[in-house]
């Protein structure tokens, strides 16, 4: 129980997708503005990658290595992210049209959200057993959801403050953005 606790503050807090490994930069910087866009879009990807996570761990290990087709895991599991997207999407346009209409063409790129990739293919690659795996694949997309939520609270005070006009948009976002990775590194001795 105490390496699945660690398992999941280290892929929460230690080696965050955004902070440390800078995986998701587009949704990070595309949707941060407002709060609201960010629980979406945190929410959306957490769904996306711990169904993402067991497809494609199953796909693997029930399908691909019986077969001796792992060589084949990097376009199933794009597959398989693509599909879980495209019902994402469908289920957030029908369900609530605001929260689509200001995630606006972020929820697509989930498609080609480097996070959700990334952590279907850490699970084979690291050899995770079905606990770990599911640990490890809630716990990054937390990560995710918790940065990105912390981001836009900043960004939104952002747009209320002066802030010189060479750093106003992305300067300034991208400059608070390694003072939060900064923040974060602190949390490497936790573990």
């Amino acid at each position: 129980m105490g390496e699945l606790m660690a398992l999941l503050v280290t892929s929460v807090l230690v080696n965050n997708v955004i902070l440390t490994q800078f995986l998701g930069m587009c949704p990070f910087m595309g949707v941060s503005k407002k709060k609201s866009s960010a629980i979406g879009m945190g929410v959306a990807v957490v769904f996306v990658i711990v169904v993402a996570a067991l497809v494609t761990y199953a796909l693997y290990y029930l399908v691909l290595v019986p077969l001796h087709l792992e060589f084949m895991d990097l376009i199933t599991f794009i597959l398989v992210i693509a599909s879980l997207v495209q019902l994402t999407e469908m289920f957030i346009k029908k369900t609530s049209p605001a929260l689509y209409k200001s995630l606006g063409v972020y929820l697509p790129l989930i498609t080609t959200n480097c996070v959700v990739l990334n952590v279907c293919l850490v699970n084979i690659s690291n050899s995770y057993n079905f606990a770990q795996m599911l640990v490890y694949s809630i716990g990054t997309p937390l990560g995710f959801a918790l940065v990105l939520f912390i981001f836009s609270t900043i960004r939104e005070r952002l747009e209320q403050s002066e802030v010189p006009n060479a750093f106003v948009g992305n300067p300034i976002a991208l400059i608070v953005a390694a003072i939060m990775a900064m923040a974060f590194s602190c949390f490497t001795g936790i573990v």
